[in-house]
Protein backbone atom coordinates (compact mmCIF):
# COMPACT_ATOMS: atom_id res chain seq x y z
CA UNK A 1 0.00 0.00 0.00
CA UNK A 2 2.78 2.23 -0.31
CA UNK A 3 3.68 4.91 -2.51
CA UNK A 4 4.49 3.85 -6.46
CA UNK A 5 6.28 7.13 -7.16
CA UNK A 6 9.75 7.71 -7.12
CA UNK A 7 11.26 9.94 -4.99
CA UNK A 8 10.59 13.67 -6.38
CA UNK A 9 12.96 16.27 -5.36
CA UNK A 10 12.14 19.24 -3.22
CA UNK A 11 12.85 21.13 -5.79
CA UNK A 12 10.18 19.95 -8.72
CA UNK A 13 7.87 19.80 -6.07
CA UNK A 14 8.97 23.34 -5.57
CA UNK A 15 9.10 23.81 -9.36
CA UNK A 16 5.51 22.15 -10.04
CA UNK A 17 3.36 24.01 -7.50
CA UNK A 18 4.39 27.09 -8.36
CA UNK A 19 3.94 26.38 -12.16
CA UNK A 20 0.48 25.52 -11.71
CA UNK A 21 -0.22 28.22 -9.49
CA UNK A 22 1.02 30.64 -12.03
CA UNK A 23 -0.60 29.27 -14.69
CA UNK A 24 -3.84 29.65 -13.14
CA UNK A 25 -3.15 32.89 -11.70
CA UNK A 26 -2.77 34.41 -15.32
CA UNK A 27 -5.49 32.31 -16.64
CA UNK A 28 -7.91 33.82 -13.83
CA UNK A 29 -6.83 37.23 -13.33
CA UNK A 30 -6.37 38.33 -17.07
CA UNK A 31 -8.49 35.84 -19.52
CA UNK A 32 -10.95 33.48 -17.25
CA UNK A 33 -12.98 34.89 -14.27
CA UNK A 34 -13.31 32.78 -10.85
CA UNK A 35 -16.93 33.07 -10.64
CA UNK A 36 -19.44 31.64 -13.45
CA UNK A 37 -20.06 34.12 -16.49
CA UNK A 38 -22.83 32.46 -18.62
CA UNK A 39 -22.83 35.70 -21.07
CA UNK A 40 -19.06 34.81 -22.23
CA UNK A 41 -18.55 31.75 -20.93
CA UNK A 42 -14.88 33.36 -19.66
CA UNK A 43 -14.83 31.33 -16.52
CA UNK A 44 -12.56 28.85 -14.72
CA UNK A 45 -13.79 25.37 -14.37
CA UNK A 46 -12.87 22.74 -11.82
CA UNK A 47 -11.27 19.87 -14.38
CA UNK A 48 -8.36 23.19 -15.16
CA UNK A 49 -6.92 22.14 -11.50
CA UNK A 50 -6.37 18.32 -12.67
CA UNK A 51 -5.02 19.50 -15.70
CA UNK A 52 -2.48 21.81 -14.19
CA UNK A 53 -1.10 18.58 -12.56
CA UNK A 54 -0.56 16.90 -15.80
CA UNK A 55 1.03 19.66 -17.64
CA UNK A 56 3.25 21.58 -14.45
CA UNK A 57 4.30 18.22 -12.61
CA UNK A 58 4.44 15.35 -15.42
CA UNK A 59 4.84 17.07 -18.79
CA UNK A 60 6.93 14.60 -19.90
CA UNK A 61 3.37 12.14 -20.12
CA UNK A 62 1.69 11.18 -22.72
CA UNK A 63 -1.41 12.36 -21.03
CA UNK A 64 -0.15 15.66 -20.28
CA UNK A 65 1.12 16.24 -23.86
CA UNK A 66 -0.95 19.73 -25.95
CA UNK A 67 -3.22 17.30 -28.42
CA UNK A 68 -4.09 15.26 -25.50
CA UNK A 69 -5.16 17.97 -22.79
CA UNK A 70 -6.68 20.36 -25.45
CA UNK A 71 -7.96 17.77 -27.64
CA UNK A 72 -9.12 15.68 -24.88
CA UNK A 73 -10.65 18.32 -23.11
CA UNK A 74 -12.60 19.67 -25.78
CA UNK A 75 -13.80 16.07 -26.91
CA UNK A 76 -15.23 15.64 -23.37
CA UNK A 77 -16.89 19.05 -23.41
CA UNK A 78 -18.58 18.52 -26.03
CA UNK A 79 -19.66 14.96 -25.47
CA UNK A 80 -20.85 16.47 -21.51
CA UNK A 81 -22.99 19.31 -23.46
CA UNK A 82 -24.47 16.57 -25.89
CA UNK A 83 -25.70 14.29 -23.01
CA UNK A 84 -26.75 17.12 -21.00
CA UNK A 85 -28.81 18.28 -23.65
CA UNK A 86 -30.70 14.89 -24.80
CA UNK A 87 -30.75 12.82 -21.65
CA UNK A 88 -33.07 14.45 -18.16
CA UNK A 89 -32.12 11.36 -15.63
CA UNK A 90 -29.12 12.77 -13.91
CA UNK A 91 -27.30 9.81 -13.11
CA UNK A 92 -27.64 8.20 -16.30
CA UNK A 93 -26.09 11.58 -17.78
CA UNK A 94 -23.36 12.06 -15.72
CA UNK A 95 -22.25 8.17 -16.60
CA UNK A 96 -22.85 8.12 -19.80
CA UNK A 97 -20.96 11.86 -20.77
CA UNK A 98 -17.93 10.41 -19.08
CA UNK A 99 -18.28 6.72 -20.51
CA UNK A 100 -18.85 8.21 -23.74
CA UNK A 101 -15.76 10.60 -23.52
CA UNK A 102 -13.40 8.71 -22.28
CA UNK A 103 -14.03 5.89 -25.54
CA UNK A 104 -13.50 9.24 -27.85
CA UNK A 105 -10.52 10.52 -26.08
CA UNK A 106 -8.62 6.78 -26.71
CA UNK A 107 -9.85 6.85 -30.69
CA UNK A 108 -8.75 10.24 -31.11
CA UNK A 109 -5.84 9.34 -29.26
CA UNK A 110 -6.31 12.50 -27.00
CA UNK A 111 -6.13 10.53 -23.56
CA UNK A 112 -6.53 13.37 -20.76
CA UNK A 113 -7.86 12.18 -17.06
CA UNK A 114 -9.45 15.69 -16.72
CA UNK A 115 -11.45 15.42 -19.32
CA UNK A 116 -13.70 12.96 -17.65
CA UNK A 117 -14.25 15.81 -15.43
CA UNK A 118 -14.69 18.20 -18.01
CA UNK A 119 -18.11 15.58 -19.11
CA UNK A 120 -19.21 15.40 -15.76
CA UNK A 121 -19.08 19.14 -14.90
CA UNK A 122 -21.36 19.56 -17.87
CA UNK A 123 -23.43 16.31 -17.31
CA UNK A 124 -24.10 18.00 -13.47
CA UNK A 125 -24.55 21.79 -15.02
CA UNK A 126 -27.75 21.40 -16.72
CA UNK A 127 -28.72 25.34 -15.99
CA UNK A 128 -24.58 26.58 -17.41
CA UNK A 129 -25.30 23.96 -20.76
CA UNK A 130 -28.37 25.31 -21.40
CA UNK A 131 -27.38 28.57 -21.82
CA UNK A 132 -24.17 28.00 -23.42
CA UNK A 133 -24.76 25.46 -25.05
CA UNK A 134 -21.91 24.24 -27.17
CA UNK A 135 -20.50 27.14 -26.95
CA UNK A 136 -19.22 25.41 -23.99
CA UNK A 137 -16.30 23.68 -25.28
CA UNK A 138 -15.11 26.62 -26.96
CA UNK A 139 -15.15 28.77 -24.12
CA UNK A 140 -14.18 27.96 -21.02
CA UNK A 141 -12.90 24.52 -22.20
CA UNK A 142 -10.95 24.43 -25.00
CA UNK A 143 -9.54 28.66 -24.36
CA UNK A 144 -8.45 27.76 -20.91
CA UNK A 145 -6.70 24.27 -21.41
CA UNK A 146 -4.95 26.05 -24.44
CA UNK A 147 -3.76 29.43 -22.52
CA UNK A 148 -2.74 26.58 -19.28
CA UNK A 149 -0.75 24.70 -22.35
CA UNK A 150 0.68 28.14 -23.39
CA UNK A 151 1.75 29.08 -19.95
CA UNK A 152 3.36 25.78 -19.38
CA UNK A 153 5.26 25.50 -22.39
CA UNK A 154 6.81 28.76 -21.45
CA UNK A 155 7.52 28.21 -17.37
CA UNK A 156 8.90 24.24 -18.67
CA UNK A 157 11.55 26.19 -20.65
CA UNK A 158 12.33 28.71 -18.47
CA UNK A 159 12.73 26.35 -15.53
CA UNK A 160 14.99 23.49 -17.35
CA UNK A 161 12.15 20.90 -18.07
CA UNK A 162 10.92 19.95 -21.79
CA UNK A 163 7.41 20.22 -22.85
CA UNK A 164 5.80 19.33 -25.34
CA UNK A 165 8.39 16.10 -24.82
CA UNK A 166 10.14 14.92 -27.50
CA UNK A 167 9.11 13.02 -30.38
CA UNK A 168 11.40 10.19 -31.77
CA UNK A 169 12.05 11.94 -35.34
CA UNK A 170 12.81 15.49 -33.79
CA UNK A 171 16.16 16.18 -34.59
CA UNK A 172 19.38 16.05 -31.54
CA UNK A 173 21.18 18.99 -30.58
CA UNK A 174 23.55 18.94 -33.56
CA UNK A 175 20.64 19.79 -35.91
CA UNK A 176 20.85 16.59 -37.90
CA UNK A 177 18.47 13.56 -37.43
CA UNK A 178 20.48 11.07 -35.71
CA UNK A 179 19.50 9.90 -32.43
CA UNK A 180 21.40 11.10 -29.87
CA UNK A 181 24.41 8.62 -29.06
CA UNK A 182 22.95 7.77 -26.31
CA UNK A 183 19.74 6.92 -27.68
CA UNK A 184 21.67 4.83 -30.51
CA UNK A 185 19.57 1.40 -29.44
CA UNK A 186 19.00 -0.62 -32.76
CA UNK A 187 15.62 -0.29 -32.02
CA UNK A 188 12.88 1.09 -34.70
CA UNK A 189 10.36 3.65 -33.63
CA UNK A 190 7.57 0.94 -34.57
CA UNK A 191 9.71 -1.81 -32.08
CA UNK A 192 9.47 0.61 -29.52
CA UNK A 193 5.88 1.22 -30.21
CA UNK A 194 4.93 -2.33 -29.83
CA UNK A 195 6.78 -2.59 -26.98
CA UNK A 196 4.98 -0.27 -25.06
CA UNK A 197 1.76 -1.67 -26.69
CA UNK A 198 2.83 -4.96 -24.98
CA UNK A 199 3.58 -4.22 -22.05
CA UNK A 200 0.34 -1.53 -22.11
CA UNK A 201 2.36 1.59 -21.13
CA UNK A 202 1.02 3.53 -24.10
CA UNK A 203 -0.29 6.03 -21.64
CA UNK A 204 2.60 6.06 -19.28
CA UNK A 205 5.40 6.40 -21.34
CA UNK A 206 6.39 8.44 -24.70
CA UNK A 207 8.61 6.59 -27.93
CA UNK A 208 11.20 9.27 -27.28
CA UNK A 209 11.40 8.81 -23.20
CA UNK A 210 11.07 4.69 -23.79
CA UNK A 211 14.26 5.19 -25.96
CA UNK A 212 16.10 7.61 -23.33
CA UNK A 213 15.34 5.04 -20.44
CA UNK A 214 17.01 2.32 -22.05
CA UNK A 215 19.82 4.29 -23.12
CA UNK A 216 20.71 5.40 -19.53
CA UNK A 217 20.08 1.82 -18.54
CA UNK A 218 22.33 0.76 -21.02
CA UNK A 219 25.24 3.48 -19.80
CA UNK A 220 24.58 2.71 -16.62
CA UNK A 221 25.46 -1.16 -17.19
CA UNK A 222 28.39 -0.22 -18.97
CA UNK A 223 29.58 1.99 -15.95
CA UNK A 224 29.99 -1.25 -13.79
CA UNK A 225 32.91 -1.69 -16.36
CA UNK A 226 34.57 0.79 -14.17
CA UNK A 227 34.13 -0.86 -10.69
CA UNK A 228 35.13 1.24 -7.73
CA UNK A 229 36.97 3.72 -9.51
CA UNK A 230 36.54 7.80 -8.64
CA UNK A 231 37.28 11.08 -10.62
CA UNK A 232 40.38 11.05 -8.56
CA UNK A 233 42.14 8.20 -10.55
CA UNK A 234 41.80 9.67 -13.71
CA UNK A 235 41.68 13.44 -13.55
CA UNK A 236 44.42 15.75 -14.86
CA UNK A 237 45.85 17.80 -11.98
CA UNK A 238 48.44 20.01 -13.57
CA UNK A 239 46.18 22.54 -15.11
CA UNK A 240 46.34 25.28 -17.35
CA UNK A 241 43.67 27.73 -16.45
CA UNK A 242 42.87 31.67 -17.49
CA UNK A 243 41.01 34.52 -15.73
CA UNK A 244 38.15 35.77 -16.86
CA UNK A 245 39.76 39.07 -18.16
CA UNK A 246 42.20 36.45 -20.62
CA UNK A 247 41.52 37.84 -24.20
CA UNK A 248 40.49 35.36 -26.23
CA UNK A 249 44.55 35.77 -28.55
CA UNK A 250 45.97 34.11 -25.53
CA UNK A 251 43.26 31.63 -24.84
CA UNK A 252 43.55 30.90 -29.10
CA UNK A 253 47.27 30.61 -28.05
CA UNK A 254 47.14 27.92 -25.24
CA UNK A 255 44.90 25.73 -27.02
CA UNK A 256 47.92 25.86 -29.89
CA UNK A 257 50.39 25.25 -27.52
CA UNK A 258 49.13 22.59 -25.10
CA UNK A 259 46.91 20.66 -27.81
CA UNK A 260 43.96 21.22 -25.59
CA UNK A 261 40.01 21.24 -26.08
CA UNK A 262 38.89 23.08 -23.08
CA UNK A 263 40.81 25.38 -20.56
CA UNK A 264 39.06 26.34 -17.21
CA UNK A 265 38.51 29.72 -15.76
CA UNK A 266 38.94 30.80 -12.66
CA UNK A 267 38.50 33.96 -10.82
CA UNK A 268 41.06 36.55 -8.96
CA UNK A 269 40.94 34.01 -5.99
CA UNK A 270 41.37 30.73 -7.50
CA UNK A 271 37.43 30.03 -7.38
CA UNK A 272 35.86 28.38 -10.39
CA UNK A 273 33.73 30.47 -12.80
CA UNK A 274 33.58 28.52 -16.33
CA UNK A 275 35.37 27.05 -18.34
CA UNK A 276 36.30 27.76 -22.43
CA UNK A 277 35.96 24.81 -24.99
CA UNK A 278 37.31 25.18 -28.42
CA UNK A 279 33.96 25.21 -30.13
CA UNK A 280 33.50 28.73 -28.22
CA UNK A 281 36.45 29.82 -30.65
CA UNK A 282 34.86 28.13 -33.64
CA UNK A 283 31.53 30.26 -32.65
CA UNK A 284 33.89 33.21 -32.46
CA UNK A 285 35.15 33.03 -35.50
CA UNK A 286 32.25 32.22 -37.63
CA UNK A 287 30.36 35.40 -36.16
CA UNK A 288 33.94 36.97 -37.47
CA UNK A 289 33.43 35.65 -41.16
CA UNK A 290 36.33 33.30 -40.27
CA UNK A 291 36.39 29.44 -41.96
CA UNK A 292 37.51 26.51 -39.40
CA UNK A 293 39.77 24.71 -41.02
CA UNK A 294 43.62 22.86 -40.25
CA UNK A 295 44.89 26.54 -40.07
CA UNK A 296 42.44 27.67 -38.02
CA UNK A 297 43.81 28.52 -34.25
CA UNK A 298 46.75 30.09 -36.02
CA UNK A 299 44.44 32.23 -38.54
CA UNK A 300 42.01 32.83 -35.74
CA UNK A 301 45.02 33.96 -33.36
CA UNK A 302 46.14 36.88 -36.46
CA UNK A 303 42.78 37.98 -36.46
CA UNK A 304 42.14 38.75 -33.12
CA UNK A 305 45.75 40.34 -33.27
CA UNK A 306 44.26 42.84 -35.71
CA UNK A 307 43.80 46.70 -34.03
CA UNK A 308 40.53 46.87 -36.04
CA UNK A 309 39.12 43.73 -34.01
CA UNK A 310 37.57 44.71 -30.52
CA UNK A 311 39.43 42.31 -27.84
CA UNK A 312 37.02 39.38 -26.92
CA UNK A 313 37.45 38.05 -23.26
CA UNK A 314 37.60 34.66 -22.20
CA UNK A 315 34.26 36.37 -19.58
CA UNK A 316 32.75 36.65 -23.25
CA UNK A 317 32.49 33.23 -24.17
CA UNK A 318 33.51 30.93 -21.43
CA UNK A 319 30.43 28.38 -20.39
CA UNK A 320 29.08 29.10 -16.89
CA UNK A 321 26.39 26.61 -15.83
CA UNK A 322 27.37 22.65 -16.96
CA UNK A 323 28.44 19.21 -14.89
CA UNK A 324 30.94 19.48 -12.30
CA UNK A 325 32.62 17.00 -10.20
CA UNK A 326 33.74 16.19 -6.84
CA UNK A 327 36.78 14.15 -6.20
CA UNK A 328 34.81 11.29 -4.86
CA UNK A 329 32.49 11.37 -7.78
CA UNK A 330 32.44 7.58 -9.27
CA UNK A 331 33.41 7.11 -12.74
CA UNK A 332 29.91 6.33 -13.82
CA UNK A 333 28.47 9.16 -13.55
CA UNK A 334 30.48 10.84 -15.89
CA UNK A 335 29.23 8.75 -18.44
CA UNK A 336 25.71 10.30 -19.39
CA UNK A 337 27.44 13.79 -18.85
CA UNK A 338 29.81 13.09 -22.02
CA UNK A 339 27.59 10.68 -23.67
CA UNK A 340 25.35 12.92 -25.67
CA UNK A 341 28.59 15.00 -27.05
CA UNK A 342 27.38 18.36 -25.29
CA UNK A 343 30.40 18.35 -22.58
CA UNK A 344 34.21 17.66 -23.61
CA UNK A 345 35.34 17.98 -20.29
CA UNK A 346 34.13 17.69 -16.51
CA UNK A 347 35.72 20.46 -14.15
CA UNK A 348 36.52 18.69 -10.48
CA UNK A 349 35.98 20.91 -7.62
CA UNK A 350 36.75 21.22 -3.79
CA UNK A 351 35.26 24.24 -2.03
CA UNK A 352 34.54 26.29 -5.10
CA UNK A 353 38.21 25.64 -6.48
CA UNK A 354 39.07 23.66 -9.18
CA UNK A 355 41.41 20.57 -8.09
CA UNK A 356 41.19 18.99 -11.94
CA UNK A 357 39.65 17.95 -14.85
CA UNK A 358 38.34 14.68 -16.55
CA UNK A 359 37.72 14.94 -20.61
CA UNK A 360 36.33 12.71 -22.77
CA UNK A 361 39.50 10.76 -23.64
CA UNK A 362 40.34 10.63 -20.15
CA UNK A 363 37.30 8.58 -19.55
CA UNK A 364 37.44 6.43 -22.48
CA UNK A 365 41.47 5.55 -21.88
CA UNK A 366 40.06 4.71 -18.19
CA UNK A 367 36.86 2.48 -19.52
CA UNK A 368 39.76 0.67 -22.08
CA UNK A 369 41.79 -0.05 -19.61
CA UNK A 370 38.99 -1.56 -17.31
CA UNK A 371 38.03 -4.08 -20.44
CA UNK A 372 41.33 -5.63 -21.15
CA UNK A 373 41.65 -6.04 -17.11
CA UNK A 374 38.42 -7.88 -17.44
CA UNK A 375 39.41 -10.02 -20.56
Amino acid sequence: MGPAMAPISLRESIRAGLGATLGLVIVGLFVLAPTVDLRLGLYLVAPFGATSVLIFAVPNSPLAQPWSAIVGNTLAAIVGVAVCLTVSEPSLRIALAVGIAIALMSLARAVHPPAGAVAMTAAMSPDAIHELGFRFAITPVATGTTLLVLIAWIYARTTGRRYPFRQFEEQNVQGTSDQPPAERLGLSEAELVDILQRYRQSLNLGVEDLARLIGAAELQAASHQTGAMTVTDIMSRNLITVGPDTTLFEVADLFERHRFTSLPVVGPGGEFVGVIFQIHLISQAAREGLKHDRSFIPAFRHMLGREQIKPTIARDVMQVRGPRAAATTPLSALLPMMADGEVDAVPVLENDRIIGIVTRTDLIAAMARSAVRET
